[in-house]
């Protein structure tokens, strides 16, 4: 669910215009405001997780997931929309560092890069299912309200979670350390880079917008060398700092986290210029333009599945294979966007997609695993936290870039700001549907050249690890999990039983 609205929303906008009149600044907010909080949060809802209770964490943001879903199906005014959603990704930020530091828990060797497998396929359905479902939605309740259904759908969803989640999570950790220390300096220091550095990505549109945003790059960058020399003294004193710096210090996860970063700034763009493509450029529906998109959601689940099961013996080998599909997937469907366009154009462009969702499959899910492998259980929730917080990050940039190029490119052929559907009669003139083809050729470019920036990372990575441990890959986790053994007190106090994690507690 969480993930799900970050690209679900897009499709609704114009219903959401017409319905509440919103304005561009308000449009913006609608979809920026949920991104930036859901980043903003990841990292201390993780350090939260870790020091009292995860299942307390995933509960509490699930339960304001639903409420918070439930008020922006019904709001009255675009304002309050813009509001809700704020608050909304501060719900998602505190609901999904708790997967990760869960799995990391519950499991180890071969069965958590199943389980890993498992949250690979959520990602890759949630991010690329969200303008099918969200257009199938419109569809069935109509353009003018319909996407207040967009909003409630995750009420009965939630609403069956919540007792589930509060029966089979296990309950708090037992803490063998010292009194619990919240480093809260750390915190504003880390939320306030995270808020200068996402806010000029999350506010592009790439029409007309003011240069002047991307100076709060400088505050952001300025505010993280802060933050890693709060740590560092932190460290010093004994003190447990935001982000430990035995994570830090753990190659694995430093890598991991790079070529996550990279890779989700690359495919993340994808899905909203082939939207404005499809429905902007060639006069799709919402439904149909969903429709064309999820052989990759499809692919990429298969394939995650495999992915998991493929990492504990091929390792880093299996992310790289899986980048060079990617590659090849967007590389065709640059080409096929450019030179075809209609209904034929569509099709060819839905199979090239389909290949790059199988690769995403073998890319997400293992590089998660492998980033995590090396980490002590008992920062699980903030390595989770850091590692998303880099791909919404990423994300970010990736669609900033992309779709500025995209409006670039149509603004250069004289179309301006064409962008908002197709023509009144549905039917797009094959000259407007060219230029569309060549925007979206540029964008998927722009996409190209950040997934190849992670498949350079994974490479360099696999052949560290060959030098190091004289083969392609090892069961991720189980040198680690064997280490420390008794660190954490939510977890089964060994290596045999991951398949069987338990219930209740301790």
């Amino acid at each position: 669910m969480t993930l799900l609205d970050v690209s679900i929303v897009n499709v609704a906008l114009p219903s959401i215009e017409g319905s509440l009149g919103a304005g561009p600044s308000q449009v913006q907010w609608i979809v920026a405001g949920y991104a930036l909080a859901f980043g903003l949060v990841l990292v201390p809802a993780g350090r939260f997780g870790d020091l009292y209770s995860r299942r307390t964490l995933f509960v509490v943001g699930l339960a304001g997931f639903v409420l918070t879903s439930a008020a922006a199906g019904l709001v009255q005014s675009a304002t309050a929309l813009s509001v809700v959603r704020l608050l909304q990704g501060v719900t998602a930020g505190l609901i999904n560092p708790q997967v990760l530091a869960l799995i990391q828990q519950l499991f180890t060797g071969a069965e958590r890069g199943k389980a890993f497998g498992a949250f690979g396929t959520t990602i890759g359905l949630s991010t690329a299912v969200g303008p099918l479902l969200g257009g199938a939605i419109l569809a069935v309740f109509g353009e003018e309200e319909g996407w207040r259904g967009v909003f409630l759908v995750n009420v009965p969803i939630g609403l069956v979670l919540l007792p589930l989640a509060w029966r089979w999570l296990p309950r708090r950790q037992r803490r063998e350390r010292g009194p619990l220390h919240l480093d809260v300096v750390g915190l504003l220091l880390l939320g306030l880079a995270v808020v200068c550095c996402m806010l000029p990505f999350v506010l592009t549109t790439g029409q007309g917008d003011a240069p002047a945003r991307w100076l709060l790059l400088v505050p952001g960058v300025l505010l993280l060398a802060a933050f890693a020399l709060w740590e560092r003294f932190e460290g010093r004193r004994g003190r447990e700092p935001v982000v430990a710096g035995e994570l830090v210090r753990t190659s694995s996860f430093t890598v991991g986290a790079l070529v996550g970063i990279a890779y989700f700034a690359g495919f993340t763009g994808i899905f909203l210029v082939v939207t404005l493509y499809l429905q902007a450029g060639l006069g799709f529906s919402p439904l149909q333009a969903g429709l064309v998109q999820t052989p990759f959601a499809v692919m990429s689940a298969v394939f995650a599945q495999v992915g998991g099961r493929q990492v504990s013996q091929r390792g880093r080998a299996v992310v790289v294979v899986g980048l060079v599909v990617v590659a090849v997937g967007l590389t065709a469907a640059d080409v096929v966007s450019a030179a075809v366009q209609g209904t034929g154009g569509a099709v060819a462009l839905s199979a090239c997609l389909a290949v790059a969702g199988a690769g995403s499959g073998l890319v997400i899910s293992p590089n998660q695993t492998l980033a995590l492998a090396d980490v002590p259980r008992s920062v699980a929730g903030v390595a989770g936290g850091v590692l998303q917080t880099g791909q919404r990050v990423g994300s970010a940039i990736g669609v900033a870039a992309t779709t500025a190029v995209f409006f670039s490119t149509i603004a250069g052929a004289g179309l301006g700001g064409r962008t908002s559907g197709a023509a009144a009669s549905g039917e797009v003139p094959a000259q407007v549907q060219r230029v569309f083809g060549d925007s979206l050729s540029h964008g998927l470019r722009v996409s190209l050249g950040l997934v190849l920036a992670s498949l350079v990372l994974a490479v360099v990575d696999l052949r560290r690890r060959r030098h190091h441990d004289g083969e392609p890959g090892a069961e991720p986790g189980a040198e680690h999990d064997e280490r420390s053994g008794g660190h954490d007190g939510g977890h089964d106090g060994g290596r045999g039983t991951a398949a069987a994690p338990h219930r209740g507690g301790e």
